[in-house]
């Protein structure tokens, strides 16, 4: 199977724009949960391009310029981490991939998702399990995602370096659980996720500051 059948076969049936969407921080305790949605142009290919998870971080960070370069839209969808306590992650993920898909222009006619979720649009749209592997597109959204949350993360890093995101970007390390025992959670993490084991002190900032 090649990396864009997906695409050709929406192409044969009469799509134009084809976007695939997925997204990136859907586990980790803080930060946002970032979607991307790609369209690529016809019969685009890049052997390289792959899900954003196999491709170290400097090969994610030279393919993000390629296809920033080559995509004919880029959307992005950025959902805080209070709105994941709020509403969960689900729907805080289909919320970011909706922000994403409607930021694209042109308008999109028919999306390609990581998943089994399809998103809340009036847009024809089909969901791929391990997408980011098996379409060009879904996997040019993952290193868009990637990246562009990596990078939040890095500037959160800043203003947070107690936690150290610059490493683990919000994941659970050892190193990030037992600076959330020593400093508490700050206004970046995610209070409705279970972080078992974790005797954080009062928490240190307040939630929307």
């Amino acid at each position: 199977m090649m990396m864009n059948d997906f695409e050709q076969r929406a192409h044969q049936k009469g799509y134009r724009f084809i976007a695939g969407i997925d997204e990136a921080g859907r586990g980790p305790l803080a930060g946002p949960v970032v979607a991307a949605a790609v369209i690529l142009p016809p019969d685009y290919e890049n052997p390289e391009i792959n899900d954003s998870k196999q491709l170290s971080p400097q090969k994610r960070e030279r393919l993000y310029e390629t296809i920033e370069r080559d995509a004919l839209s880029i959307g992005l969808g950025v959902v805080e981490a209070y709105i994941i306590d709020a509403v969960n992650i689900l729907r805080a993920t289909l919320m970011a991939m909706k922000e994403a898909v409607l930021e694209l222009a042109p308008p999109v006619d028919y999306l390609l998702i990581d998943g089994r979720n399809r998103i809340a649009v009036s847009i024809p749209q089909e969901t791929i399990v391990r997408g980011d592997c098996r379409s060009i597109s879904v996997a040019s959204a993952s290193i868009i995602a990637k990246v562009s949350r990596d990078r939040i993360m890095e500037i959160y890093h800043r203003q947070f370096p107690q936690y150290n995101f610059l490493h683990n970007k919000g994941y659970g390390t050892w190193e990030h659980r037992e600076a959330i025992r020593k400093y508490g959670c700050c206004k970046i993490h995610r209070r409705s996720f279970n972080v078992k084991g974790i005797r954080a002190p009062q928490m240190t900032y307040p939630l929307f500051s």
